[in-house]
């Protein structure tokens, strides 16, 4: 009677299939550190190939050098992430006091990066459209299309500028009284700006300057191995992905039917101040 017992308490504490195996605990600890380092493997192979080459082009005098704000913008988004890498590793090795310690970091550094992103984003544009006022007349077309892919490009960076702290901010609050949805919520916020990374990414398909389906795929797809993970393991989708779900998806349902209209290219560049 006491095993029957027992057997039905385990059952009901581990509804899963999975539940109580090793492996399962075991990927339970570590999938968000694994996501976490899957993020920077994204961003290196992006940026890294695309840095080296537009490095090149400053010294050779083909593109103005990099503004300060962007070193700014890459030394915050690094560090975030690797703030992200090691909390997700004190979290799966148990050092939890250490982990909410070192999580006042992200208080500094995410207002940080959202106040530099917005000035970042008017800055580049800048360096366009001066380039395409300055153009002679056999290179203006060319110079006139990297005006308009810039204002296309503003719609996503938009949507990264508005809804990542969005999600950090419900992530933080949850801090304590849900870790669930604050763990999950910290992975899907930090997944909305690697869309940069993905479209340095040459060998990956792309829609890309036509539409910008193929970052909201590839956005989907940096977060399925913990989406496919969470269904598997608990059979049910977490609240958190349907959060993430209620404001993505508008927003890039929104980013799509702007992109490249008439309308948003006079838009973007009243907001430019052109």
């Amino acid at each position: 009677m006491a095993t029957v017992a027992d057997s039905f308490a385990f059952k009901k504490q581990y509804p899963d299939v999975l539940s109580g195996t090793p492996r399962a605990h075991a990927i339970d600890r570590w999938i968000f550190l694994f996501m976490a380092v899957w993020f920077i493997a994204i961003v290196l192979t992006g940026f890294i190939p695309d840095s080296i080459k537009k490095i090149g082009l400053v010294q050779t005098g083909q593109r103005p050098p990099f503004p300060i704000i962007m070193h700014m913008h890459a030394i915050l988004m690094g560090s975030f992430l690797v703030l992200l890498l090691a909390q997700t590793w004190l979290m799966a090795t148990g050092r939890t006091a250490y982990h909410m310690q070192l999580g006042i970091l992200a208080f500094v550094l995410a207002p940080a990066l959202v106040i530099v992103g917005f000035i970042l984003a008017p800055t580049m544009y800048h360096q366009l459209w001066d380039a395409l006022q300055a153009a002679p007349p056999g290179s203006r077309d060319k110079a006139l299309a990297a005006v308009s892919r810039s204002e296309n490009v503003k719609l996503i960076q938009l949507r990264a500028g508005l809804l990542f702290p969005l999600f950090l901010v419900i992530g933080l609050r949850a801090r304590g009284a849900n870790a669930g949805l604050h763990k999950r919520m910290m992975i899907l916020a930090t997944a909305v700006p690697l869309s940069a990374g993905i479209d340095r990414i040459p060998w990956l398909p792309s829609t890309m300057p036509v539409s910008p389906l193929s970052l909201d795929l590839g956005i989907a797809a940096v977060v399925s191995p913990m989406f496919a993970w969470d269904v598997i393991r608990n059979r049910s989708v977490h609240k958190a992905y349907w959060i993430w779900l209620a404001a993505f998806v508008p927003a890039s349902v929104l980013v799509n039917a702007l992109w490249d209209t008439p309308w948003w290219h006079v838009t973007a560049r009243q907001m430019m101040g052109v």
